[in-house]
């Protein structure tokens, strides 16, 4: 039988309520999706086992206290809490806490921050020398405070040290974080099988893809025309013209191209081209694949017309997108 991997998340007063449930909901729903392999195992440990309160005011349990946890530990997730103050939110570092991190990272196989956590993985020496991000109200607090630390506050996570240390950015970037951690242990499939039921159409990578594009325009007032967006995302390398569509939607070129612009401010041709770009930008983060297969695999048809596509929407070219954004393992 498949050994769980056994995930440790770190809870301590006024921690943030959603960088602990957020990545819990997304271990949780990849146990549901999983077949035949080994899950997760969540446990929360805090400094006493028992009842903290988070920044939210809602307590939650812990299952372990920080001396129960033991040495046997997959992933030890690190979230974060602040103090509000007049000049903004300041991280709060518990030095009982980072000496925990500290030592319970020596025998951790992976360690991930999830927002403001960046600053206590920091406290406890883990980033020296490394690349890390963090919420963007932060980030100059960190740059500050760890010199030895090259803070880039832009990126959705960044992961280094050959995959052993992962930081998250802030808020709902905890989601696309335990998303990426699922995708190294499940693989793609399973990730985004979970960031469907999550209702999050496209798993944000790393790197600079900070919005997919269904996300970036909010609902319409038309169902039909919100669950057109989803099918044309699953259907990049079919034939996605205005006529096409508006044939699907059961109106008239015209009317629908109308229809269309009127709710989401876009064109259904340039609507298209962004959400094929987007695709197109997954995976030349994400594998090594020749530009025609990727320019086939999201329906931009040549090398060609990728190139077009990625001048109009980024202004780079896919060669030079891939070179800087092409996920590593430093």
């Amino acid at each position: 039988m498949a050994i769980p991997h056994r995930v440790v998340i770190a809870v301590f007063p006024d921690v943030d309520l959603l960088d602990v449930t957020g990545p819990a909901e997304v271990f949780a729903l990849a146990n549901r999706t999983i077949t035949g392999g080994a899950g997760y195992e969540v446990r929360l440990a805090g400094p006493l086992a028992g009842a903290v309160r988070t920044s939210a005011g809602v307590r939650l349990l812990t299952d372990l206290s920080f001396d129960e946890v033991g040495g046997q530990v997959d992933t030890l997730l690190v979230p974060g809490a602040v103090d509000i103050t007049d000049e903004g939110p300041i991280a709060r570092i518990d030095e009982d806490v980072v000496a925990w991190v500290k030592e319970t990272a020596t025998h951790a196989r992976r360690v991930a921050s999830v927002c403001v956590g960046a600053h206590v993985l920091a406290a406890a020496g883990l980033l020296d020398g490394k690349t890390a991000t963090t919420h963007w109200s932060t980030a100059a607090q960190l740059a500050a405070d760890h010199p030895a630390v090259t803070v880039d506050p832009d990126p959705i996570f960044v992961r280094t040290d050959r995959g052993r240390l992962w930081t998250g950015a802030g808020i709902s970037a905890c989601l696309d974080l335990a998303l990426a951690l699922v995708a190294e242990d499940q693989g793609e499939d399973v990730a985004l099988a979970v960031a469907r039921q999550l209702v999050m159409y496209l798993r944000r990578q790393g790197g600079q893809s900070q919005f997919s594009v269904p996300l970036s325009l909010p609902a319409t007032s038309r169902r039909e025309l919100d669950e057109l967006r989803l099918w044309i995302t699953e259907h990049l390398d079919e034939d996605l013209s205005t006529e096409v569509l508006a044939a699907r939607m059961c109106l008239s070129e015209r009317h629908f191209a109308r229809v269309f612009k009127q709710e989401t401010g876009a064109s259904p041709a340039g609507y298209v081209e962004a959400t094929r770009v987007e695709m197109a930008r997954r995976l030349l983060e994400t594998t090594d694949g020749p530009l025609d297969q990727i320019a086939a695999a999201t329906g931009l048809g040549s090398v060609e017309t990728l190139h077009r596509a990625f001048k109009r929407q980024l202004a780079t070219t896919p060669a030079a997108y891939r070179r800087r954004f092409r996920t590593q393992t430093p």
